[in-house]
C-alpha cells in the first residue's frame, strides 16, 4: 500500500494537470517557455 507523503518545494509556477496516453506511457503538456526548464512532477493521488 503506498503512503502519502507530505513534499515541500519551492518554485516560481505550478500547474495542476492530468496526465493522458501517449502510447506506452504517459504525457503531461507544458507551456512552451518551460523548454529547456528543469521541473519536478509529483503524483498527487495513487
Amino acid at each position: 500500500m503506498q503512503r502519502e507523503t507530505q513534499i515541500r518545494l519551492r518554485g516560481y509556477e505550478m500547474l495542476e494537470k492530468t496526465v493522458n496516453k501517449s502510447g506506452n506511457s504517459g504525457r503531461v503538456y507544458v507551456p512552451f517557455e518551460w523548454i529547456g526548464k528543469r521541473v519536478k512532477i509529483i503524483l498527487v493521488e495513487p
